[in-house]
C-alpha cells in the first residue's frame, strides 16, 4: 500500500490527479480512457469518474494490484 500526500492546504485531489501522481498514466488526458479500460475501486466501490474527489483516508485500488491511501501532510 502506498501513501499519496495532499499538498499543504489542499482538502482533496481528483482521481485523475492521483493516477498521474502515482505514475499510472502519463497525462491527465489519459484518465478517462484508463478508467474505461481498467477496474478502479474507491473505498470498496467501482469508480469511473476522473473528477471524483479524494479526501484524506480514502483508499484507491487499481486493477486489484496496487492500493493507495490519501494522507494529509
Amino acid at each position: 500500500m502506498s501513501e499519496i500526500q495532499l499538498n499543504p492546504g489542499q482538502e482533496f485531489m481528483t482521481l485523475g490527479q492521483l493516477l498521474k501522481i502515482a505514475g499510472v498514466i502519463g497525462t491527465g488526458g489519459q484518465a478517462k480512457w484508463f478508467l474505461s479500460e481498467y477496474a478502479v475501486i474507491v473505498n470498496d466501490e467501482p469508480e469511473t469518474r476522473r473528477g471524483r474527489k479524494l479526501y484524506e483516508g480514502d483508499r484507491i485500488e487499481i486493477e486489484g494490484q496496487e492500493t493507495f491511501v490519501i494522507q494529509k501532510p
